[in-house]
Parts: C-alpha cells; structure tokens; sequence
C-alpha cells in the first residue's frame, strides 16, 4: 500500500491531451507538486494530424504529446502512464484543508491531493457500418473543422444518428465542397429540413447503407440497398459522444452521458476542489480550446491553494490514504 508521505500532491490532473498537458505545464511553474496520470486512449488516437493549432498546424497527436511531456520533465511534474478507476473525497474529519481526494490507479497506486482536474475528454460514437474504422482518421472524420480543409472539392457525404442531424451536418460541409450527399439510411427527412437541403444544393439519398468501400484508409464510396456503389472521397459524421471515463458518479458531478460535467468560467465544476477541462465539459471541443481551458483551470486552482495555504490549511494526514477514504465511495473505471 502506498504511505500517504509517497503520494500526496497539490494537484492529481487526470488526462494527458492538450487540456491535461497545459495546466500542468502551469501549475508545475508554480511550483505546485503536480502529478498527470494519462491512460494513453486519447480521442484522436486515430487522427494522423491535429490541425488549427497556432503554430502547431499539421502535428501529429502522438508528436504533440511527446513534446508537452518533455515540457513538463524541465519542471519536476511526473507522469506516469495508468488508468484511474477511482476518485472519492477524502473525510474531512480527521483533515484540516478545504478540499482533499483521494485517486486510484489500475496498477494500485492511491495518490492524495487537495485539487483534481479531470481532463479526460470524450470518446465519439463511431458508425458501426463495414469500412468506417479501416477510414477512421484518414477519409472519415466527426469535425470539419479539423479536417475539412483536406477534403475541400471533393465528394463529400454527411451521416448522422437521425435524419435531421445528417442534414444540418450537410448544410455545415458546404462551406468547404459543393459536392455533398447526405445519407439518412432509411429514415425519412421531414418536409422542413428537405426544403432546406434543396435550397443548399444537397443531395438527399434516403437507402438503407450496406457498407462503405474503401481502398487501404481511404474511402470509395458507399454501397446503398437498391442503389448500388454512390462514388465519394470522404465523409463526416454526428453520431454523438460520451464521457470517456465515469468518475463523475463518485465525486459528486452531475452530469449526462457526454460530459464529465459543467464549469463556470474558470473551469471548476459544482463539486469544490473539482476542475474539469477540455473535451469533458461542455464547450467548443477543438485541441487549442483545451489547451486554453487547461491553463484557466490551472490559474483558478492555484489561487485557491495559495488562499488555503494562507489560511494554514496545510496536510495533516494519517500514514495510509484509504483509512480515510469516504465512506459512499463508488468505482467508477473507464468505459
């Protein structure tokens, strides 16, 4: 069992993307003890290129990860590679500070800390149809603003988890090609968003989807139930998203299925003591937006760790962190 002395920190940071990265990379510099625990499942693992990043433009996920995390070894943060199955207020019966949790690990670390930041982000719910994995990445995508630009002119389809979500993802493609066909597969379009779709020149193909054909990562086309094989480039899909870990149940949040929870404008959640940046709240979900809500969360937590220090609320724990652990405590691992 890991003694209290060998895990306690300032802040456990959950999630090592853009979000999770750049609040260390803060609160390091604060000379705060941070540690950054990452699963290594990160959304676009499947991604080749992370574009609209200011002079990051084109950089592959993996590479940007790399760099953060040597950024971060010049300040003394650690990062260890692991899964978090549980994280649960510590009782404040026998602690004096405002705020303190306790986090464990799949490989059995407990790790104490006076704030978290849950920087887990979300996972989307992929198409289930034969070819969209093998052109996950490449030439099927959920953002065209991340990968619009490298389809631009092309062929382009918009599927979605109803008939009406495929249209208004349409009608957002034609910004960058004039040639879109959204399919439906089989639901019926209602007379409102049919108008609209015609008045936006998009093509409307309501055939159940057989597959979708592709050579090595990039996409041919789809075959259509009496239709046979329609030719495009690319595709773009909304089929929703959720949380990508369940940690929310036993901290307190209240939350739906695609978000950790929601923040005020410095990133804290309703449960004190808890941030949440990134893809897991509520907001523009793009890799520099998470970047940038990494470092407000970081500012707000420190702020608050300097009022507690001068109020004198410093740790005052027992020599084992689960003595201490509530009660209502729930696992709550990855999905």
């Amino acid at each position: 069992m890991t003694t209290f002395k060998d895990s306690n920190y300032d802040v456990v940071i959950i999630g090592g993307g853009p979000a999770g990265l750049s609040a260390a990379l803060l609160l390091s510099r604060a000379c705060r003890r941070v540690v950054l625990i990452d699963s290594g499942q990160p959304r676009n693992a499947s991604a080749n290129e992370i574009h609209g990043f200011l002079t990051r433009d084109g950089i592959s996920p993996h590479e940007l990860r790399d760099c953060g995390r040597r950024e971060l070894a010049k300040y003394g943060c650690e990062v260890v590679s692991d899964l978090v199955t549980n994280a649960a207020h510590v009782s404040r019966k026998t602690h004096s500070v405002p705020t303190s949790f306790v986090v464990e690990t799949q490989k059995g670390r407990q790790l104490y800390c006076r704030k978290l930041l849950l920087a887990t982000g979300i996972s989307d719910k992929i198409p289930e149809f034969s070819g969209v994995k093998e052109c996950y990445g490449t030439s099927i995508h959920h953002c065209p603003y991340c990968d619009g630009w490298e389809h631009r002119g092309k062929r382009l389809l918009a599927y979605g988890d109803s008939a009406h979500h495929a249209v208004g993802l349409g009608l957002m493609l034609r910004g960058w090609s004039s040639d879109v066909t959204v399919l439906t597969d089989g639901q019926t379009v209602e007379s409102e968003d049919r108008q609209l779709a015609e008045d936006a020149g998009l093509q409307l193909v309501e055939q159940p989807i057989i597959h979708f054909a592709h050579q090595g990562a990039r996409l041919q086309g789809v075959e259509l139930l009496g239709f046979g094989l329609l030719p495009a480039e690319a595709m773009f899909f909304n089929t929703g998203k959720q949380a990508s870990c369940d940690l929310a149940r036993s901290l307190g949040l209240h939350r739906d299925d695609e978000f950790v929870g929601h923040t005020n404008r410095k990133q804290e959640s309703e449960v004190p003591g808890v941030f949440i940046a990134g893809d897991a709240d509520d907001d523009v979900q793009f890799s520099i937006v998470a970047a940038a809500e990494g470092a407000k969360a970081a500012v707000a937590i420190n702020r608050e760790l300097l009022e507690a220090d001068r109020a004198g609320h410093f740790f005052d724990a027992p020599t084992e962190v689960s003595q201490h652990v509530t009660e209502n405590r729930v696992s709550a691992g990855r999905r």
